[in-house]
């Protein structure tokens, strides 16, 4: 277990301070794929960096596995750190090392024998699927497969905590699915802790089972990820869940249900259904759905009609078939 208590850190460069984060407490369970989500500058990846005191907090505590980090000493927290790897978005491979040797440089400072490191690397280029590129340089080699190596390397002394600063970032659509897919199998399997830095939503929605978000430098929402997707609180998370370049223009007036489909329903047309059944007309304004298993996935904003009669009607259809939805303005900002 992670326990952040008060973490404030300060940066001072002559007379000017800039506070990056501010008193934020979070608990993150042994076995969790926590998300911590926020905009550029909000204070993601410092946060993450005080986790494992690679920066030291000015202020508060970390608490791993009972252990005060702030309170042990120099050589205690190095040690601690093997529990903790961190994997960041430029992947961060050593040029002139093969990725077999790239996963073997941590166990090379650890001190395990080259037999028993190679053999380790061996074990986790099966794990993330290249077993057949253990000759290969970073440069011969996609950015989906780098990641790939450097999640490995993280893994090779066997961290309790996994932490992803940005992680995918780099990365086309379709390898950033691989990747996260591949960190929940690694969560499953290996029971590895993973923090997921990132800022943007679809990885939170991929991948996390609890989230937090961050706005100037302070946690302003948490909760799990079906909570805070379905009813978000704070500005911010409804800016991050519908994102500006989504809204449509606000029309006076104007009311909305915004529908969350959160795998609870069968991903079938819905709306053609509900004007059916409701006998009335239903106008989509915005929409991003997805199907997943046959699970439907994703959100939809939809205009009701003024009658009072027929909105109830919506809302008992929307009540029968388990999707979620929230009255609100059309912008949600």
């Amino acid at each position: 277990m992670i326990e952040l208590k008060h973490l404030s850190k300060v940066y001072t460069s002559g007379h000017n301070k800039v506070e990056a984060i501010k008193d934020i407490n979070l608990t993150i369970e042994d076995g969790d794929i926590f998300g911590i989500i926020g905009l550029s500058g909000a204070g993601k990846s410092t946060l993450i960096r005080c986790i494992n005191f690679l920066e030291k907090p000015t202020e508060g505590q970390v608490i791993f596995d009972g252990v005060d980090l702030g309170a042990i000493s120099k050589k205690e927290l190095l040690k601690k750190r093997q529990s903790m790897s961190m994997i960041f978005q430029s992947f961060n491979l050593l040029s002139q090392r093969t990725a077999l040797d790239n996963i073997c440089y941590p166990l090379e400072i650890a001190g395990v024998n080259k037999k028993e490191a190679r053999e380790r690397a061996r074990e986790l280029l099966k794990v993330v699927g290249l077993a057949d590129k253990e000759k290969s340089y970073p440069v011969q080699l996609s950015g989906g497969q780098q990641q790939r190596i450097a999640i490995a390397r993280a893994l090779a002394t066997n961290p309790k905590v996994l932490l992803c600063d940005e992680a995918t970032s780099a990365l086309d659509p379709n390898t950033t699915a691989s990747i996260l897919n591949l960190l929940k199998h690694i969560n499953q399997t290996m029971g590895v802790t993973i923090v997921v830095i990132t800022h943007e939503m679809r990885v939170i929605e991929q991948t996390c089972n609890k989230v937090a978000v961050i706005d100037k430098s302070r946690i302003v929402e948490e909760g799990l990820v079906k909570e805070v997707f379905t009813s978000p609180k704070s500005q911010i998370a409804k800016q991050l869940i519908l994102p500006k370049e989504d809204f449509v223009p606000e029309i006076e007036g104007l009311e909305c249900l915004r529908l969350v489909f959160d795998g609870n329903s069968a991903f079938e047309p819905i709306i053609s259904a509900l004007s059916r059944e409701c006998n009335t007309c239903v106008s989509i304004l915005w929409a991003n759905t997805k199907s997943i298993e046959g699970k439907a996935y994703g959100q939809m904003i939809i205009q009701l009609p003024e009658d009072d009669e027929k909105q109830t009607q919506i809302k008992q259809f929307l009540d029968r078939n388990k999707i979620s939805y929230k009255e609100e303005g059309l912008n949600v900002r």
